[in-house]
């Protein structure tokens, strides 16, 4: 099954040091049967990428609470066993939690398929929707522009192969 975590930049440098993403449980989205209801698709393809899509949106989140975070999202996919991510079924019904899993055991950064990545462009929207997805929450509408506006930014795919690069590792 494929799942997307979220993460940061400085995140996904410490997921590179240690080898694995985390030692469970881990939150990350994929298709659930809650968010194929949703989405109103049977395309796996537009599926996985509302998943991911999901996941930016959390990881969006990390970087709103840690003001010292670099302002790029960070969404790494990774295989892990069926059955290893679980859905929430009191949170099912939560728009907030479409899509939401949890991964109970580690998660080893040698199963990451790809990683997906904010663009440098997108540096400034997704500051200014971090800044803004409190109030955004909260209900302001205008925020919630703001907060959308860096979902009209496309995450970039890297290969793993890539990741030193990506956190300033590489060569």
């Amino acid at each position: 099954m494929r799942v997307y975590v979220p993460l940061t930049l400085s995140g996904l440098a410490e997921a590179y040091k240690t080898g694995e993403l985390g030692a469970g449980p881990l939150l990350a989205y994929a298709v659930t049967p809650a968010l194929r209801e949703w989405y109103l698709s049977d395309d796996i393809e537009e599926l996985e990428y509302a998943a991911l899509n999901r996941a930016a949106l959390a990881s969006l989140r990390l970087l709103a609470a840690d003001a010292g975070a670099v302002r790029r999202r960070v969404v790494v996919a990774v295989d892990v066993a069926d059955g290893a991510a679980v859905a929430d079924p009191d949170r099912a019904l939560d728009p907030a939690a479409l899509g939401e899993v949890r991964v109970a055991g580690a998660v080893k950064l040698a199963k990451a398929a790809a990683v997906h990545v904010d663009s440098e462009d997108a540096v400034e929207d997704v500051t200014a929707a971090a800044d803004a997805l409190a109030a955004a929450d909260a209900g302001d509408d205008d925020a919630q522009f703001v907060v959308d506006g860096a979902e009209d930014h496309e995450l970039l795919w890297f290969a793993t192969q890539e990741i030193p690069n990506l956190v300033g590792l590489g060569g």
